[in-house]
C-alpha cells in the first residue's frame, strides 16, 4: 500500500489525500494512516490544504524534498550521470566521453568521480539509491553483464555490488535500452500509452518493450535484443560473432564503416574531406553529409533505415504495440532514418496494426536515461522502505 501510495506521488505529484484515496481506490482513513506513517519515515511530507470540493478540506501530500536519486547511463563511447529529487526531476547532471573497451574499473571509476562531483555540488552527502544502464545484456538479478559483444573485460563483472559499496545506498544494473525505455515512459512521448517498443540505434541496435506498462525483460534478461537478429544470412560480421545481424548493417559502427567505404571508393567527396580532416568517421558524419545534401549519405541512411524497418514490421505484427519509440545516437543524422523506417514498417505490417500506430524519434535527449536509471531504483528503494512499518 505504502509503495503505491509513494508511485503516485512519484508519477503524478503533490495530491490531496482524497485525490489519493480515490486513485488508489481505499478509504480516506486508510490514505490518512499510511500517510502518517511515511511522515515518519521521512519519505512524505504534508504540504498544506488542499482546494476545497466541499465541505472539510483535505490535506495535499508530496514526497519528502530531500529525497535523492542517482542515475549513470554508460554507453559505448560516452557516459551520462544525473542526480534527480524523489519525482525523478533531474538537478544536475555530468556528460563524458569514454570508451566501454577500457574495461570496467576505468569507466566506473570515471563515472563515479562525476556522480561525487554532482553529489557534491547539490550538497548531498548519500543518496537513496542509483540506476546503472550498461549497452549489454545483463543478468538483472545478479547485477552484472553477461556476455556483451561491445564490452570486453565487463563479463560477469559486479557492477551492481561495486557500485553499491562505493555509493553506500543500494543499486540496480539493467540494460541501457531498457533503461530509456522505462524513462520514456515516465517523462516521454511514451508516457501516455501502456504498449510501446523502445528502439535505441547507437553503436548497438536494442528494443525495450513494454507490455501493459511493466517492462518486460524475458526469462534470462535479453528480451528486446533485436540487433542480432539475422536480416541477411551473407552479411558482415557482426560484434557478437555472428553475421548478417541487423547491428552489423544498420548500427552507429556499420554506418561509420560503410561512409569510410565510400569516402575512400571516391563516391562522395564530402565524407571524403571528412575522413581525411578527421582520420575517421562516424555515423554523426555521415548525418552532417544528409544535410548538405550528399547522395550518397542519403542512400547509407536509406539503407539503414530500410534494415531496421523489416524487423519492426516483424515486431509489430507479433505484438502489436500502441507506439513505437525511436532514440539513440544514429537518430541525430536527422528525419531521413525515420522516414524510411516508417515507410517501411508500415508499408509490410497489417493495416489493422499501423492505421493508429505513431512512430516517433525520442524527444528526452541525454536526460532519458538518466530519468529512466533513476525510475528503475526509485520503486525498488520505495517498496522495502515503506514496508519496514508494515
Amino acid at each position: 500500500m505504502q509503495a503505491r501510495l509513494l508511485a503516485r506521488l512519484r508519477d503524478d505529484g503533490p495530491l490531496s489525500k482524497a485525490q489519493l484515496a480515490d486513485r488508489l481506490q481505499v478509504s480516506r482513513t486508510t490514505v490518512a494512516a499510511e500517510v502518517g506513517r511515511l511522515v515518519e519515515l521521512g519519505l512524505a511530507q504534508e504540504a498544506g490544504p488542499a482546494a476545497s470540493r466541499g465541505g472539510r478540506r483535505s490535506t495535499m501530500v508530496d514526497l519528502a524534498g530531500d529525497i535523492r536519486f542517482v542515475g549513470i547511463v554508460i554507453g559505448a563511447t560516452g557516459l551520462s550521470v544525473g542526480v534527480t529529487d524523489g519525482r525523478l526531476a533531474v538537478l544536475a547532471t555530468r556528460h563524458l566521453a569514454c570508451d566501454i573497451r577500457q574495461g570496467p574499473e576505468v569507466v566506473l571509476g570515471a563515472a563515479l568521480a562525476a556522480v561525487r562531483e554532482v553529489l557534491d555540488e547539490l550538497g548531498v552527502d548519500h543518496p537513496m539509491g542509483a540506476g546503472i544502464a550498461v549497452p549489454g545484456p545483463v543478468d538483472f538479478h545478479r547485477g552484472v553483464p553477461v556476455a556483451p559483444p561491445i564490452m570486453p573485460g565487463w563479463d560477469g563483472y559486479p557492477v551492481r555490488d561495486a557500485v553499491s559499496r562505493t555509493l553506500g545506498c543500494p543499486v540496480l544494473l539493467d540494460n541501457d535500452v531498457n533503461v530509456l525505455a522505462i524513462g520514456e515512459q515516465h517523462a516521454g512521448v511514451a508516457r501516455s500509452v501502456r504498449d510501446f517498443l523502445f528502439v535505441k540505434i547507437g553503436t548497438g541496435i536494442g528494443c525495450g518493450i513494454v507490455i501493459d506498462g511493466e517492462l518486460y525483460r524475458g526469462v534470462d534478461g535479453c528480451a528486446g535484443d533485436i540487433g542480432h537478429i539475422r536480416v541477411d544470412d551473407f552479411g558482415p560480421a557482426c560484434a557478437c560473432g555472428n553475421t548478417g545481424c541487423l547491428e552489423a548493417f544498420s548500427g552507429g559502427a556499420a554506418l561509420a564503416r560503410d561512409a569510410t567505404a565510400v569516402a575512400r571508393g571516391g563516391r562522395s567527396p564530402f565524407l571524403a574531406d571528412l575522413l581525411e580532416e578527421n582520420g575517421a568517421l562516424t555515423a554523426a558524419d555521415v548525418g552532417l553529409a544528409v544535410q548538405r545534401g550528399d547522395a550518397q549519405a542519403v542512400q547509407l541512411i536509406r539503407e539503414s533505415g530500410r534494415r531496421v524497418g523489416q524487423v519492426l514490421a516483424t515486431l509489430v505484427s507479433f505484438l502489436n504495440p500502441g507506439m513505437i519509440v525511436i532514440g539513440g545516437g544514429v537518430t541525430g543524422v536527422g528525419h531521413a532514418l525515420l522516414a524510411e523506417i516508417r515507410g517501411v514498417t508500415y508499408g509490410r505490417s497489417l493495416p489493422l496494426a499501423t492505421g493508429s500506430l505513431p512512430i516517433v524519434l525520442s524527444e528526452l535527449g541525454d536526460e532519458g536515461g538518466v530519468v529512466g536509471a533513476a525510475r528503475l531504483i526509485s520503486g525498488s528503494v520505495y517498496a522495502p522502505l515503506a514496508s519496514r512499518r508494515d
